[in-house]
């Protein structure tokens, strides 16, 4: 099939906007490859150090340099649900390693925290700069040296972002990414959202959402919404950089522990030690950047990857932007109804043909690059596939010709739309993301008063008090990344869902987040230039008419802001407590939504 005109202009501005850095990346990781196994270089006191704990023969192994060394980073903790399981693969990846006579060894562990648990309260502040964190605490695993390649084991909302720009880094290695997988099913989706809405509304207490939310997150896995977290493994389906159909197997299966094994001796096969040798670098580059948009539009993914994948590509030298993401949502038809953009999981998905469906569908329909690099040697054909066991053994099947689940999965000649689930807006307001998946046609449009609200607690307040029976456009400044590290604002999405069942009109704008779990409501997040840059948002005042018009692509206010003052705000107390006085420095130097929200400059020229 040929390739899509748009999917092919906008990959070519892509590569000449990123002509510079692209090529700075390369060289360096040339450099990095040119020195050979770098275990080779280290002294005998450095090699003894890293080898100290291990065992005789793997101390041998370490010592000949000849055998892959597999260094192994992983989010494992048993806090959160998605990363939990993960405790086990390491022990899982060394046997098969010494099986085939490589190694492996934990490189390092990163931080993994919980969006779920944090909405709402003071430890959000530091979810965002935790990608960051993150992508250092890669860099600092893998800065031993002693590896042929490398494992990243994690999940969740910044996590694979994370690992992902540290392991950019040495992307002169190959790395393969390994997921968890979903939990089973628990409460279905929409009566999930139902308790929460009554909740909202003082319906029902706080015993009966207890109730409703531990039977939806009920075990270890993935929570089994479509949201950041399920969206990160898309995207590393699409990149080529699982082994293919690893993203929704659920943990504890014996298909999961299968997946951990190919994955370790696929990571060792691709080495240079070998005859293959398969860099991230060489995985990575712009068509699959461009794979991964397409993939987000066509299963309406998560929001948040509008600053994640942005700041995933410039770690790899690759400068995308709003724009990139706006075109391709044009002629990419959205295929998946998972919740919140429909009320299957991801589990239903799974079972009714999944990703390997998913790709299959967009590259028959000329919109995915077909001729990339993967993990798995040359073409993205190889994960238009479904892993299963057969007698024990491990291999993939074509997924089935029909989607099992028309109202969850749908073909690219059939889809739910013709165009995909992100939408970038645009006006005299800045430039904004909206995610219109979940939002009815109906309600995508709006022109309402602003009613201003200093914290997303004075809207709930506000809520609970009756004082917000009309129609309006709720306005949240001051919550960007130099704000106060840009929180998600899932809690607003309850009480703004009532009033519009209640009739009335109602959107969200802010300069915040909001979950990748979010929908119903038009929501225009990220705005950029956020409040504390200057932006308009922080000049809006209550009675200023807002119109937002996701189908146009329009954000704009009738009110004259030329030379209105900005809206005192105190910012003082979003920055202490919870461990927030330690980001000081990741506030002052953080780049604005649509350039990633990234503490570090990777654009800068190092050729």
């Amino acid at each position: 099939m040929k390739l899509n005109h748009v999917v092919t202009r906008v990959t070519d501005r892509i590569c000449e906007r990123s002509e510079k850095t692209r090529n700075a990346y390369l060289k360096l990781m040339r450099v990095a490859a040119s020195k050979g196994p770098h275990r080779s270089h280290l002294s005998c006191g450095n090699l003894a150090h890293a080898a100290a704990a291990c065992d005789a023969v793997a101390k041998k192994r370490l010592a000949e340099g000849v055998c892959p060394n597999i260094g192994i980073v992983t989010a494992h903790n048993d806090m959160l649900s998605a990363h939990q399981p993960l405790g086990a693969y390491p022990d899982v990846i060394k046997a098969a390693l010494g099986e085939i006579g490589a190694t492996g060894q934990i490189a390092g562990g990163v931080p993994a925290m919980c969006d779920g648990v944090t909405q709402g309260q003071p430890g959000m502040d530091l979810s965002l700069f935790s990608r960051d964190v993150i992508a250092m605490a890669t860099a600092v695993s893998l800065s031993h040296n002693v590896f042929d390649g490398a494992l990243m084991l994690g999940v969740c909302d910044k996590i694979v972002p994370g690992m992902f720009i540290g392991g950019a880094r040495f992307g002169h290695l190959p790395i393969l990414f390994l997921p968890a997988g979903p939990m089973t099913s628990g409460l279905e989706n929409n009566e999930k959202a139902r308790v929460r809405q009554l909740h909202a509304e003082g319906k029902v207490g706080r015993d009966a959402l207890l109730r409703a939310e531990s039977e939806s997150y009920h075990s270890p896995g993935t929570c089994t919404f479509y949201g950041t977290a399920n969206s990160n493994q898309m995207m590393m389906e699409a990149m080529g950089l699982h082994v293919p159909g690893s993203a929704f197997v659920n943990p504890g299966t014996p298909l999961r522990e299968a997946i951990v094994r190919k994955t370790a001796l696929q990571a060792a096969s691709v080495t240079a030690l070998g005859n293959t040798y398969i860099p991230f670098c060489h995985v990575v580059d712009e068509r699959a950047i461009v794979n991964a948009m397409v993939g987000l539009h066509a299963t309406g993914g998560s929001t948040n990857h509008t600053i994640h994948l942005v700041a995933m590509a410039r770690a790899c030298g690759i400068v995308i932007d709003w724009d990139d993401f706006s075109a391709l949502s044009d002629v990419t038809p959205l295929l998946a109804r998972i919740y919140p953009n429909g009320m299957a999981d991801v589990n239903r998905f799974h079972a009714a043909g999944g990703l390997g469906f998913v790709i299959r569908e967009l590259l028959d329909a000329g919109l995915m690059h077909e001729d990339v690099t993967t993990v798995m040697g040359k073409g993205l054909r190889r994960f238009a596939a479904e892993p299963h066991l057969e007698n024990g053994a491990f291999g993939w099947r074509s997924p089935p010709a029909r989607s099992g689940d028309g109202e969850t999965l749908r073909p690219a000649q059939n889809p739910f739309s013709k165009t995909g689930g992100l939408r970038i807006l645009k006006g005299n307001l800045g430039r904004a993301v909206i995610k219109v998946s979940a939002v009815e046609p109906k309600k995508r449009t709006l022109a309402a008063p602003a009613i201003v609200f200093r914290s997303q607690q004075e809207l709930i307040d506000r809520f609970r008090a009756g004082e917000l029976n009309r129609n309006f456009v709720a306005v949240v400044p001051f919550q960007g990344p130099k704000a106060n590290g840009m929180p998600e604002l899932h809690r607003l999405t309850p009480p703004l869902a009532v009033l519009q069942e209640k009739g009335f009109k109602v959107a969200l704008i802010t300069d915040g987040r909001m979950s990748g779990a979010s929908g119903k409501v038009a929501a225009a997040i990220h705005v950029t230039p956020e409040a504390v840059d200057g932006g308009a948002i922080g000049k809006l005042r209550d009675g200023d008419m807002i119109r937002l018009d996701a189908q146009a692509g329009v954000l704009t206010t009738d009110a004259d802001l030329n030379g209105r003052q900005m809206l005192a705000h105190k910012l003082d107390p979003d920055h202490w407590g919870t461990g927030r006085e330690l980001f000081a420095g990741f506030r002052a130097l953080v780049g604005p939504a649509e350039t990633g929200a990234m503490t570090v400059n990777l654009d800068a020229d190092r050729g």
